[in-house]
């Protein structure tokens, strides 16, 4: 679940955006201070759904506005509505365009992800996430990921160590120094997992005598991920072998069913189309 403290930050920069310092010009002309209205949010299209819980958590930043949940995140809908909203007419107005470009555009990640997951069942392999996000929306982008059935990867910088090429790019004796510097990240942070990414099947058996707990394997084919496979499954090491690089979906399953544990997909965010969603006005 995405924290309160940053979805409530969240929309209130949205409404700091959408209002700025004149409000809503518009509403604000219409003479209804004190009406009240009921609306529907809409799902146009089908979909898996991702952002409703966490708005509803923090709905109050509207004003007089109340949230009434019919379909989860997480959930698929198709053409029917989602959520009932009520409340004061004009904060409803005011709130209406951030409430749905949230969910339009976090629906859209959770509902490609699904398609990512679902190409894949009946594997043992998961479908993970990158740092491939839009800036400033990282959370809401790993939390639509996780709504349509992926794995977060690490969130940052911060909690997991990945030593990619361009790490690597500077050592003479990858194995040696590698080995120091994650004894070094190790002793520093708390870290989720440490992770070698590995361009070659020479590399892979260098990494696996080091204390790693996932190798990603970059842009490998699936005759070399097999390969890489059997050479981890062969050795005294029991790391997680992960797939990277320009992962399709009609391409997904293949790698899959090499035998890697995770595949790592940057598409599944900043590819995401957004799904249609709107607001409803319900007679009464």
């Amino acid at each position: 679940m995405i924290p309160t403290s940053y979805m409530r930050d969240l929309l209130l920069r949205c409404i700091d955006e959408d209002g700025g310092l004149g409000g809503d010009v518009t509403t604000n002309s219409l003479d209804i201070p004190d009406a009240k209205s009921s609306f529907s949010i809409h799902f146009r299209g089908s979909g898996t759904i991702a952002g409703l819980n966490p708005i509803a958590e923090c709905i109050d930043v509207f004003g007089a506005v109340s949230i009434s949940i019919l379909k989860n995140d997480g959930e698929i809908a198709s053409n029917e509505n989602i959520a009932l909203v009520r409340g004061g007419t004009k904060d409803i107005l005011f709130a209406e365009r951030t409430i749905l470009n949230i969910l339009g555009y976090a629906s859209g990640i959770a509902t490609r992800t699904k398609l990512f997951v679902d190409a894949i069942a009946g594997t043992n392999c998961k479908i993970c996430d990158t740092r491939k996000t839009t800036p400033g929306l990282r959370l809401l982008d790993k939390y639509a990921v996780v709504c349509g059935g992926g794995t977060s990867h690490r969130l940052g910088l911060h909690d997991a160590a990945l030593y990619k090429d361009n790490h690597l790019a500077g050592l003479n004796e990858l194995q040696k120094e590698l080995c120091v510097a994650i004894a070094s990240a190790r002793a520093v942070s708390q870290l989720q997992f440490v992770e070698v990414e590995v361009d070659t099947l020479a590399q892979l058996k260098q990494v696996l005598q080091l204390q790693v707990d996932i190798v990603l394997l970059d842009n490998m084919s699936p005759e070399l991920l097999r390969k890489a496979v059997a050479i981890r499954d062969a050795s005294d090491s029991s790391p997680l072998l992960e797939a990277s690089g320009g992962v399709s979906l009609d391409y997904v399953r293949s790698i899959a069913e090499t035998g890697v544990d995770r595949i790592s997909i940057g598409g599944v965010t900043h590819q995401a189309t957004w799904i249609d969603v709107g607001l409803d006005a319900l007679d009464g």
